[in-house]
C-alpha cells in the first residue's frame, strides 16, 4: 500500500515547523514547499530548507512569486515600517492573497505527486488577525480544491489540514517540543537580519516570545544585540 502523501507549506517559522512535525507524526510522507515572494525577511527561506531536513521530509522545493510587485504590505515594501506596537484591525504586515497563492502552488504540486493532503501552519488564536488564517478560509479553499483540479473532479478529494488553527502559541510550542522540533532553527521575525537574528520588537517576535513564556520554556530565539 502506498504511503499517505502530503505537501507541507514551510515558511521557516515556528508554526509551519510544528505543522510539519505533526504531519510526520501522523505517518505521512511529506514534501515541503517554501515560497520566495519578495519578503523582506528572506533569510527565513534558509531556515525552511534546514527544518525540512531536520524533520525528515522526503523533498523540499522553493518556488518564486513576486508579490513585491503588487505591494500593499510592509513585508514586501521596505518603504513601509514594520509595526513594533500592537495595533487594532488587520495590520500592514498582511500580504494580500499570500496564503491563497501559497495553497494554490501546494495544490498544483500535490496533484502532480498524487498527494491528497496539504498542511499549512495558520493559527486563529495567537495571531495578527490576518483574514487568510481563519477556519472559514481553510474550509473555502478545500471546496475550491475539489472543483478546480482534475484529481478533484475525478473523485480524489483533497484535505487542507490546519492542525494549529485553534491552538494557543504555548500549546503549539509544547506540541512541537514533544515532537522534536528544534525551535532554535526557526525564524519568525518580520525583520530578521541576514544572520537570522530576530528584532525582538515586531508583532511576530512578541507573539513568539509570549508563547515561550506561557509554555514555561526557555526562548531559544537569537536576537539582535541591544544597541545595534
Amino acid at each position: 500500500m502506498n504511503a499517505r502523501r502530503a505537501i507541507v507549506l514551510l515558511s521557516g517559522g515556528l508554526d509551519s515547523a510544528t505543522a510539519l512535525a505533526i504531519a510526520r507524526s501522523r505517518g505521512l510522507e511529506c514534501r515541503t514547499l517554501a515560497v520566495s515572494y519578495g519578503q523582506r525577511h528572506a533569510v527565513e527561506l534558509q531556515a525552511a530548507a534546514r527544518i525540512s531536513r531536520q524533520l525528515g521530509a522526503l523533498e523540499h522545493r522553493q518556488m518564486n512569486v513576486d508579490l513585491a510587485a503588487i505591494g500593499g504590505s510592509a513585508l514586501t515594501d521596505s518603504s513601509q515600517a514594520i509595526p513594533e506596537q500592537p495595533s487594532t484591525g488587520i495590520p500592514v504586515t498582511y500580504v494580500p492573497a499570500r496564503n491563497t497563492l501559497f495553497l494554490a502552488l501546494a495544490l498544483g504540486w500535490a496533484e502532480v505527486c498524487e498527494a491528497r493532503e496539504i498542511y499549512i501552519g495558520v493559527n486563529a488564536v495567537d495571531y495578527s488577525g490576518y483574514p487568510d488564517c481563519r477556519p472559514e478560509f481553510i474550509a473555502a479553499f478545500g471546496k475550491l480544491a475539489d472543483v478546480a483540479t482534475r484529481a478533484g473532479v475525478e473523485g480524489g478529494r483533497f484535505r487542507i489540514e490546519a492542525p494549529l488553527i485553534a491552538m494557543t502559541k504555548a500549546e503549539i510550542i509544547r506540541a512541537g517540543m514533544a515532537l522534536g522540533v528544534e525551535y532554535a532553527s526557526t525564524i519568525s521575525c518580520y525583520q530578521a537580519d541576514p544572520q537570522g537574528r530576530a528584532c525582538g520588537r515586531c508583532d511576530s517576535c512578541r507573539l513568539r516570545r509570549e508563547g515561550f513564556v506561557a509554555a514555561g520554556l526557555p526562548d531559544p530565539t537569537r536576537y539582535v544585540p541591544a544597541g545595534i
